[in-house]
């Protein structure tokens, strides 16, 4: 076995596999930008070595896969004024996620636990997700002030029917059954054979061949057995007309998921909308190149540190947003976050 090693990510060839480990388990494996190099460093590296034949991520610590990325340490470098460094980490963790998604050779992760942001992106785009009973998918930047990035504009949008636009204005978590149900992850492995798939994924015999042997049907889960009124309620191109529609619905759960939504910050509401109905109809270069423009906006407002301040920071989960509603959005700064950058993301 074939090993190196940093602080946070460690690497291994077993056999014929290329095995990636998370291993900030105290941060649940949060992404930094260290090991967004890393990673791709590695990458570029197995993608040209023949004795690898396919790529497994994997996280230590068995709570997290990764719950995104180390959006302390961007709080603090934009608090700093340090803007150009934070866009630094966005556009070289965007052209991993597109490294991934264009990898040649089979790219596997095992995600037991919690997946959101950041470390949806380095598992979302390979070719095969493998969700473990503790799967735990969300995106819930709109709760930070933030956008689902790291491809969500072309993942989500064809979840099937309206499910990708609820992940996104709602943030809150689907589990195993969902999560192969949407089509998040695509095989249910159970968690204690996990060890044993990673042992047989370092031979030589067909990936699909043994993920087809190791995975187990799943039940339909809670969120896809709603999917016909999710895809009504949902169906609006406007975050107003969403909420209206889950008002007039009236039961509890349409109560709740409104009351859900309108916490929320109102400026990354009608982003997130915005790229979900967008991002249909676009490549995914031009969802990346997207996903770079609002950050690049974002960086430099007001509703992404007031967010983390109230979350992470002080703690008393009480954003102070600007605007502070719906209304108070204008249509002219949702697509100014949209409008072409003199630096833009290139992906080739």
């Amino acid at each position: 076995m074939d090993s190196s090693a940093s602080s946070d990510i460690q690497f291994a060839r077993r056999g014929a596999a290329g095995i990636v480990t998370l291993d900030r388990p105290a941060a649940l494996n949060a992404i930094t930008h260290d090991m967004v190099r890393a990673l791709r460093r590695q990458l570029d590296a197995w993608a040209h070595d023949g004795a690898v034949t396919r790529v497994v991520a994997t996280a230590a610590g068995g709570r997290a896969f990764s719950a995104g990325g180390d959006i302390r340490a961007l709080y603090d470098l934009g608090q700093a004024g340090r803007h150009a460094e934070a866009l630094t980490f966005f556009r070289e963790e965007y052209m991993l996620n597109a490294a991934i998604k264009r990898y040649r050779k089979p790219y596997i992760s095992l995600i037991d636990g919690i997946v959101m942001g950041g470390g949806f992106g380095i598992s979302v785009h390979g070719s095969h997700r493998v969700a473990g009973d503790r799967f735990q998918f969300a995106m819930p930047e709109v709760g930070i002030g933030f956008f689902p990035d790291v491809g969500a504009t072309w993942v989500l949008p064809r979840l099937p029917g309206e499910i990708g636009t609820r992940c996104a204005l709602t943030g809150e978590r689907m589990k195993t059954a969902d999560g192969v149900g949407a089509g998040i992850a695509t095989h249910h492995v159970r968690s204690e054979r996990f060890p044993d798939l990673l042992d047989a994924l370092c031979g030589n015999v067909s990936v699909d061949a043994l993920l087809a042997a190791f995975a187990e049907p799943v039940s339909e889960g809670t969120v896809m057995a709603r999917r016909g009124t999710i895809d009504t309620l949902f169906a609006g191109d406007r975050v107003e007309n969403i909420l209206a529609a889950l008002d007039v619905a009236g039961d509890d759960w349409a109560r709740a998921t409104a009351a859900t939504i309108r916490k929320k910050s109102p400026t990354s509401l009608k982003l997130a909308l915005a790229q979900v109905r967008r991002g249909a109809d676009w490549s995914f270069e031009d969802c990346m190149r997207a996903e770079f423009r609002i950050v690049s906006r974002i960086v430099h407002g007001h509703d992404f540190y007031e967010g983390v301040r109230a979350a992470i920071v002080e703690k008393d989960n009480a954003p102070q947003w600007r605007p502070a509603s719906l209304a108070e959005v204008d249509a002219a700064d949702v697509e100014r976050h949209f409008a072409p950058l003199a630096n833009e993301l290139r992906l080739s």
